[in-house]
């Protein structure tokens, strides 16, 4: 059995779990691992950690946790859901009051609030803590949110920090993010601002590839000159890189991949979430529908074959179908102020649904820091972060980034090559869903007037579910006799 001289357990040696404990050990932690199939273990010990006396492997939760400091850490790197409750039920009998559980996992935020909340009733302090930037940033310094019990903090606080990334300025990518499911919260909707990201920027693509006819290399150079400017991404960075590659054969790699995206669930949460709270995050949502409409390839194929788009070339045949009025250059940049200005809405959209989750549930989240905690590390990391930090750090109240100067501004700047891109897709059948969507809702969210008060009449109408009054306060409640028959019962107040 090992010596109690472990800083921290780890559970889940897949390859997340593994780049961890290596990047643990490297800031100089000692780490004891446990893998419920012993021969992973032996095999990681064989090969990526070979050598390394300060990563000690044990074969049973009682001689990990037997082997730690105290209090003692146990961070799971499981598959969410049942699996994780199974392995707390299995750690619970050899710890003690004060111990402290991480499930690094893409939890759903419901079961960290009642694991943090079962496992405080037992003493033990559980952490739910967000863990983004894939195997590379598991390896190198992930993008870390923790929330949780907060007593668990101070406890972890070295250890995350030393392994995170770091921002230009030294800034850790890690902190705490707030009490019970905040961090697996934040971390949720990380994942749905990551396919709405992709999602744009594969719409630029088709864009480029089958409206304007460009090469894998044009496409390529476009992206990479891009990525100077305040697109300059990860997602950007590594969709140039995609562009140029090319298989054994000479073939690019990405015209090899079929059209059919998959998704592991984290942005339909994201979806189901703004669902239930009621708060319009459109191109996130218009994101996962946009793969679920990818998934259905047989029958596009029946479908591109039956229905007809515009008249001229059509988009599904080749390229160069874009009624454009000005030189590609000029267009280029109207899609690059495009994709800036959708990028916007996405990330206001998402910071929309934190603020809310984050005055419903009380985890009094700081906004400015969940952008550096994304900074680096992380999927969606960008200079564009640092832009919304600062946008925060001028007014933590702040209801929408779209009220900010800068975002104002740019928004501005980019409205017009907005609108002369979409209406170039629209026009040449080029589907750009995402980017159609964050600009609806910005003409939506600028509109004092819209027309619900028609949908309200209508539901008063034939429901009698009431309405309010332009000249009244809110909350006050009318009913019309709309028929001159219905009377004066109503269906009661609504919400809205």
């Amino acid at each position: 059995m090992a010596d109690k001289t472990a800083d921290i357990g780890l559970i889940g040696l897949a390859v997340m779990g593994q780049n961890l404990v290596l990047n643990m050990n490297d800031h100089g932690y000692t780490v004891a691992v446990y893998n419920r199939t012993s021969s992973k273990t032996e095999d990681f010990m064989n090969d990526a950690a070979a050598g390394r006396d300060t990563i000690l492997p044990t074969y049973s939760i009682e001689e990990l946790t037997a082997s730690l400091k105290r209090p003692r850490r146990v961070m799971l790197m499981v598959k969410a859901g049942e699996v994780v409750d199974k392995f707390i039920e299995s750690i619970l009998p050899h710890l003690e009051k004060g111990d402290i559980i991480i499930d690094g996992g893409n939890s759903h935020y419901p079961d960290s609030i009642r694991r943090t909340r079962e496992l405080k009733e037992k003493g033990i302090l559980f952490v739910g803590t967000g863990v983004s930037g894939g195997e590379e940033g598991a390896r190198h310094g992930p993008s870390i949110m923790p929330g949780g019990n907060p007593e668990a903090w101070p406890h972890l606080k070295d250890i995350f920090q030393s392994i995170a990334a770091k921002t230009p300025d030294g800034e850790a990518c890690a902190d705490w993010v707030g009490p019970e499911g905040a961090g697996h919260y934040v971390k949720m909707v990380h994942n749905g601002i990551e396919y709405g990201d992709m999602q744009l920027i594969s719409e630029a693509y088709q864009v480029m590839k089958y409206g304007l006819g460009m090469s894998n290399e044009e496409m390529h150079a476009t992206f990479t000159e891009w990525n100077k400017t305040d697109l300059d991404s990860y997602l950007i960075e590594i969709t140039a890189d995609i562009l140029k590659t090319k298989d054994e054969n000479g073939t690019y790699v990405l015209d090899t991949v079929l059209d059919a995206a998959g998704q592991k669930g984290t942005g339909k949460w994201t979806g189901i979430n703004a669902l239930d709270t009621g708060i319009p995050v459109t191109l996130i949502v218009e994101a996962v529908f946009a793969r679920a409409l990818s998934a259905l390839k047989e029958e596009r194929v029946t479908a591109s074959k039956k229905l007809a788009g515009p008249a001229g070339p059509s988009s599904s045949a080749g390229g160069g179908v874009l009624p454009i009025e000005s030189d590609r250059a000029s267009f280029l940049e109207d899609l690059r102020k495009a994709l800036l200005a959708s990028k916007i809405i996405s990330y206001a959209q998402g910071f929309m649904l934190i603020r809310e989750a984050s005055e419903a549930n009380g985890w009094n989240v700081n906004f400015g820091s969940v952008a550096m905690l994304w900074r680096e590390g992380c999927i969606i990391r960008s200079v564009f972060l640092g832009r919304i930090k600062e946008a925060f750090d001028r007014d933590q109240a702040l209801a929408n980034l779209l009220l900010d100067n800068w975002f104002g501004d740019v928004i501005e700047d980019a409205q017009g090559s907005w609108r002369r891109v979409i209406a170039a897709t629209v026009q040449a059948g080029v589907p750009i869903p995402a980017f159609s969507t964050a600009l609806a809702f910005y003409d939506g969210y600028r509109s004092e007037r819209l027309s619900a008060n028609m949908i309200q009449a209508q539901r008063d109408y034939f429901g009698a579910h009431t309405y309010e009054k332009v000249d009244g306060p809110r909350g006050e409640f009318h009913h019309f006799n709309w028929t001159g028959t219905g009377g004066n019962a109503t269906s009661g107040s609504y919400s809205a």
